[in-house]
């Protein structure tokens, strides 16, 4: 609802009511739209799912971690990053590498030969989310990523963070 004392900039803009509506009608399409984003063709014949699509972001945005490492980034235990990245180097997606500075620790690494594949797959959420943020202002591109923080938080704080 609109007041007197709203920046005229915001006139046309919805009310917090109206945003809820819009967002909680729309997540759903993104989410599921995400979810059918099949795996290019270089990694079809794998057993991958949409949980991978975040570990394998982090080792190509940053480079090969250790599993600890992976497993605080993706907020969740070691024991599962542990499962994922055996699971995920037995059908050659990954592989673990000695950490040159401590031998008794593992660092994984998306496979050089699967290397091209998992960079496509991560391409057209990029190209959608670059589409997006052009749009916006730098500001308006970190508020917009705090707000998802905080709806995640949010969520993980009402259901249990492993739920």
């Amino acid at each position: 609802m609109s007041t007197d004392s709203e920046p005229a900039e915001d006139a046309g803009a919805p009310d917090v009511d109206e945003a809820i509506r819009a967002i909680l009608l729309l997540m759903p399409r993104v989410v599921a739209r995400t979810k059918r984003t099949p795996p290019p063709p270089g990694l079809c014949s794998f057993n991958l799912a949409p949980r991978h699509l975040s570990l394998m972001g982090y080792l190509v945005f940053d480079g090969p971690l250790g599993v600890n490492e992976l497993a605080r980034r993706l907020e969740v235990a070691p024991t599962t990053v542990s499962l994922m990245v055996g699971d995920l180097t037995r059908q050659g997606v990954l592989e673990r590498r000695e950490d040159p500075s401590d031998r008794r620790r593992a660092i994984i690494a998306i496979a050089s030969e699967q290397q091209d594949a998992v960079e496509d797959w991560l391409a057209a959420g990029a190209v959608a989310w670059r589409a997006a943020f052009e749009r916006l202002t730098p500001r308006e591109r970190g508020l917009f990523l705090d707000t998802l923080r905080v709806y995640e938080s949010t969520m993980a704080a009402a259901r249990g963070a492993d739920s």
